[in-house]
């Protein structure tokens, strides 16, 4: 820090026009006759709004410049990341605006510089409620800059960080905002590529704006290799999961992928991702792989909420929500179901399935003694609420809550470690259709008894699941009866396994 005295500290203000000479003299006057410490003098110009934190510090280093950016005066630091900085700035006349900064060790970098100035002539053609408009781009040499809307509020990070987890219902309509930003960029040939919460503002009023599409690449098919070099972490990600699929570098599936990721972590309070500043981690296919399921995390997490966070994050591209446009119709779907459920109207509420399932008939039986029988369910209420039903007549019940582990379980050349299995599509959803279906048209399990628990409201699944002689489909919620009745039918054919040998 430079030796300034108070009248040194007054003379600057002016001096660096940060504050007309009359009034900062006017408001020095103010201070009364003697004399006043630099601490004194710093206080009652920022009481007065003089100048800020900000100016002040700079003023006290002896910074000569970095006050204004063209017509903008810079009055605080909002955000910084690896290659700008970000500050709140007034034009004269007291208007607002963000002004994007690139950091002063990548200005003499032809391709950071490019990237920055690529970025903000993208920006300008996003005009869209959910994008934060970018106003104007200064290619100035020495102090390359954006001109941005400012919006007062805060980050979805930040929201995240302080709520510790949002509920579904919040999460859903903010999902629909960003895909509605995504859906419209995409319109035009523009991908986001760095989809994470601290790329997501929330005004003050709770609307979702999306930033920073730094990272975006116009799409270009004569050149699939220009993207996914850059050393920022997202698009290492990015590249990682587009590699490890083997898919094209622009994909606009992974935007989708990583909107997917950002829900996860909105529910959970924690990303689906495990975040890591290793490089050769990122690149490692298997962390696109091994995500723990949202259910897990989040027991009441309502089934049409999981249920859309696996679409949106299937591994497999084909099998992944296909655009923005895809994802932001299937986000107004699922919010309405919710507001369904939760209003009390329709057949029964989507979150709910088995919550409220009949028990008809509840004397113990053990009709069900040598059957083994797998449950494929997510939702531990339900798990526990058939499991019981089933033990207290006879059958012995196994537990997995992933359709493919459950899959996985079962080889040609070993014996089938269930008689009957059991899937629940309300929460799993699609997950547990296809997996109801290849047990159909694998020839090591089609003859194993299969049963498809599925809401009515599932039309899409009910008109997915393939039907056969020992394949029933049961609607939910589930009677006890219904149940029995169906083991017993499926089974009639079966040979009980001798006890003790299972």
């Amino acid at each position: 820090m430079t030796d300034i005295t108070a009248q040194n500290f007054v003379q600057r203000i002016a001096d660096l026009g940060l504050a007309e000479r009359s009034v900062v003299n006017r408001a020095y006057g103010e201070m009364g006759a003697g004399d006043h410490t630099l601490q004194d003098v710093v206080k009652a110009m920022q009481r007065q709004g003089i100048v800020t934190t900000l100016q002040t510090d700079k003023i006290l280093k002896g910074d000569r410049h970095g006050y204004f950016y063209g017509d903008y005066k810079v009055l605080y630091l909002i955000g910084a990341g690896t290659f700008a900085r970000v500050y709140r700035a007034e034009k004269f006349g007291g208007e607002v605006y963000a002004i994007k900064v690139l950091r002063k060790r990548f200005r003499d970098e032809i391709k950071e510089l490019e990237q920055f100035l690529r970025e903000g002539r993208m920006g300008l053609r996003l005009r869209h409620p959910n994008i934060v408009s970018i106003l104007e781009v200064v290619p100035d040499v020495h102090n390359p800059f954006l001109v941005m809307e400012f919006v007062e509020g805060q980050t979805l990070r930040e929201l995240v960080k302080v709520r510790g987890k949002l509920p579904a219902d919040l999460a859903l309509r903010l999902m629909y905002e960003i895909a509605s930003g995504l859906a419209y960029a995409a319109s035009l040939g523009i991908a986001h590529r760095d989809l994470k919460l601290s790329n997501v503002l929330v005004s003050s009023d709770g609307k979702a704006k999306l930033v920073d599409f730094g990272l975006a690449a116009l799409t270009d098919r004569n050149n699939p290799e220009k993207m996914a070099d850059c050393p920022n972490a997202r698009a290492i990600d990015y590249a990682a999961l587009e590699r490890g699929t083997g898919v094209r570098k622009d994909d606009p599936r992974s935007d989708v992928y990583f909107a997917g990721n950002m829900l996860y972590h909105m529910i959970a309070g924690t990303p689906a991702l495990t975040e890591t500043r290793d490089r050769l981690a990122r690149l490692n296919v298997s962390r696109f792989q091994e995500i723990p399921p949202l259910h897990e995390r989040v027991p009441d997490v309502p089934g049409i909420a999981n249920h859309l966070v696996q679409r949106a994050m299937a591994f497999n591209p084909e099998k992944r929500i296909q655009s923005a446009a895809a994802l932001q119709a299937e986000v107004k779907k699922a919010i309405k179901i919710l507001e369904e459920g939760k209003s009390g109207t329709g057949d029964q509420p989507y979150n709910l399935p088995m919550a409220d399932h009949q028990d008809d008939d509840e004397d113990p039986t053990n009709e069900g003694e040598g059957y083994v029988v797998m449950l494929v369910e997510s939702k531990p209420g339900l798990q526990n609420a058939i499991r019981e039903r089933l033990k207290s007549r006879g059958y012995r019940v196994l537990v997995i809550s992933n359709p493919n582990r459950a899959l996985d379980r079962f080889s040609a050349q070993e014996e089938a470690p269930a008689d009957c299995v059991i899937f629940g599509a309300s929460e799993l959803g699609n997950l547990a259709v296809e997996a109801f279906n290849q047990f159909a048209s694998d020839d090591h399990t089609s003859s194993i008894p299969t049963i498809l628990l599925v809401d009515r409201r599932q039309s899409h699944i009910i008109g997915a699941a393939r039907r056969g002689p020992n394949r029933k489909m049961l609607a939910l919620p589930l009677k006890v009866r219904e149940l029995r009745t169906a083991l017993n039918q499926l089974l009639s054919g079966v040979e009980r396994r001798e006890l003790g040998t299972y």
